[in-house]
């Protein structure tokens, strides 16, 4: 799936809301804790991580292409 970016970064957090990849910003935070979230194909635990275009975001089989 692509996300098309409308600022300079979305967190990591809030991009996984936003694509309906969970349902709460809570069920978010506690699959990064998981260690169940990957950026760049690097298991990501930082919950604000800064997501900014031309990195790609995996979860529960999922890969997000952030765009400028």
């Amino acid at each position: 799936m692509e996300f098309k970016l409308k600022g300079e970064y979305i967190e990591l957090k809030n991009l996984l809301k936003v694509c309906g990849l969970v349902e709460t910003g809570g069920e978010a935070k506690t699959v990064i804790d998981e260690g169940k979230v990957q950026v760049d194909g690097v298991t990501e635990t930082r919950k604000a991580n800064k997501i900014k275009p031309g990195m790609t975001v995996t979860f529960n089989g999922e890969t997000i292409n952030v765009t400028a």
